[in-house]
C-alpha cells in the first residue's frame, strides 16, 4: 500500500523502518528502486554492519540506528534532500520508442499490446529506458540489475537482452530498440 501512495503522491524523501509487519524495508527499497530515486534513509534497531551495507547496496540513502535524536534525523533529511536537488523528478512512466514502460504497476507494452517480462528483464529493461541513449557498461547494468557480486558475469546480460530482444523487437536479429556497443555493454534507442 506504502509502494502505491509514493507512486501516486511522490513525496519528497521516505523515512522507513526495516521491521515492517507485512514485508521486509529491505524489499521496500528493492522494489521502490525499481522505479523512483526518491531519497529513502532507513531507521532500525538492526545494528549489523551487513544489515546496514545490504539496505545501503540495495539503494538507501542514508541509515540511522535506532534510539537516535529527532535533530539528527532532520538533517539527514536535509542532506538526502541536497543530494537530490539537481536531479529531475521521475515520471513513473518511461517510454523509449513504441515501448512503455509503467514502473509502478511492472507493465510493459509495445504499441499498446502487453509484453510479459520476468523481474530481471524488466529491472534491466527500466535501467537501460532510464539512460536512453546513453551507452550503459556491462559492469554497471549487472551491478545493478544483479548485485555487485555478478559485476563480471557478462553472460548473464547477454541471456537477457537476448529475451528481452526476443520479447521487444521487430527483428530481433536486427535490434533497434536494445543496441549492442561492442565491448562496452548496450544502449536503449528510440526507433523501432
Amino acid at each position: 500500500r506504502a509502494l502505491r501512495e509514493i507512486a501516486t503522491h511522490p513525496p519528497d524523501a521516505v523515512v522507513l523502518d526495516l521491521g515492517l509487519p507485512d514485508m521486509d524495508g529491505k524489499d521496500v527499497i528493492r522494489r521502490l528502486r525499481g522505479w523512483s530515486q526518491v531519497p529513502v534513509i532507513v531507521l532500525s534497531a538492526r545494528d549489523r554492519e551487513a544489515e546496514k551495507i545490504e539496505a545501503l547496496d540495495l539503494g538507501a540513502d542514508d541509515f540511522v540506528n535506532k534510539p537516535f535524536g529527532i535533530g539528527e534525523l532532520m538533517a539527514r533529511i536535509r542532506a538526502a534532500l541536497r543530494h537530490r536537488a539537481g536531479d529531475v523528478s521521475e515520471d513513473p512512466i518511461l517510454r523509449v520508442g513504441p515501448i512503455e514502460i509503467d514502473r509502478p504497476r511492472h507493465r510493459v507494452t509495445r504499441d499498446g499490446e502487453e509484453v510479459k517480462l520476468t523481474p530481471k528483464e524488466f529491472d534491466l529493461l527500466v535501467f537501460l529506458a532510464r539512460h536512453e541513449g546513453k551507452v550503459v557498461t556491462h559492469h554497471q547494468l549487472l551491478t545493478t540489475v544483479w548485485g555487485p557480486a555478478h559485476g563480471q558475469d557478462t553472460q548473464y546480460l547477454r541471456v537477457y537482452v537476448g529475451q528481452l530482444r526476443q520479447k521487444l523487437e521487430l527483428d530481433p536479429s536486427a535490434p533497434a530498440l536494445i543496441l549492442t556497443e561492442p565491448g562496452i555493454g548496450y544502449r536503449a534507442g528510440a526507433m523501432g
